[in-house]
């Protein structure tokens, strides 16, 4: 009888740690975001994400190395299977360049027409995503075109490199390193979006 009880309190005990491991979103809302890098992008939200301490059942990150209307198109395909689990995404941020890509106003219409206001929302770059990086460190209105042997952002990769010649694309670690940075960054990009208007 001793050694019934002992296989029961073991047994009692096996189910309760297995419960305790399982995996559970927290309190906040479920979010996807999609991004068009592979690396960069993908490494930059990651690494906010962990930086903040955030649930990673909570925060979904995916970097699909897609054009843009694509990149809208696989979000919307993982924000329906979710929506079928019954559990869909809070908000679907989609990531992406304006670069040289021929769907990117494709893809920004897609992303308005897909559902509620606010749920949905593209989140750009002109030309890349190092121009968002470029912001930490000073105010640029500067238009970067493609000229001989260099793209568009390959101009802003190299405007970015004279404050941090270390980059590379596919860094990881962006998101801390420049954390200090970051409301400069807020504060520059809202000045330059009122004045593009």
């Amino acid at each position: 009888m001793g050694s019934e009880d002992l296989f029961h309190k073991r047994k009692a005990k096996g189910i309760k740690n297995l419960a305790r491991k399982r995996s559970q979103r927290d309190a906040y809302d479920k979010v996807l975001i999609v991004c068009e890098g592979e690396k960069t992008e993908p490494l930059y939200f990651k690494d906010a994400r962990n930086y903040h301490k955030l649930n990673t059942l909570n925060i979904q990150v995916e970097g699909i190395g897609k054009d843009p209307l694509a990149l809208v198109k696989h979000a919307k395909a993982l924000y329906k299977a979710e929506e079928r689990l019954g559990d869909p995404y809070d908000k679907v941020f989609c990531v992406f360049d304006k670069d040289q890509h021929t769907t990117y106003e494709q893809a920004l219409m897609l992303v308005k027409n897909i559902g509620v206001k606010g749920k949905w929302l593209a989140v750009t770059s002109v030309p890349c995503f190092e121009y968002w990086l470029l912001l930490h460190f000073n105010y640029s209105a500067q238009p970067f075109y493609p000229v001989p042997n260099l793209s568009a952002s390959q101009a802003a990769v190299k405007k970015l490199k004279e404050h941090l010649p270390s980059y590379e694309k596919g860094d990881t670690g962006l998101y801390s390193t420049l954390i200090d940075q970051v409301e400069t960054a807020i504060g520059y990009a809202k000045t330059i979006a009122a004045e593009a208007q």
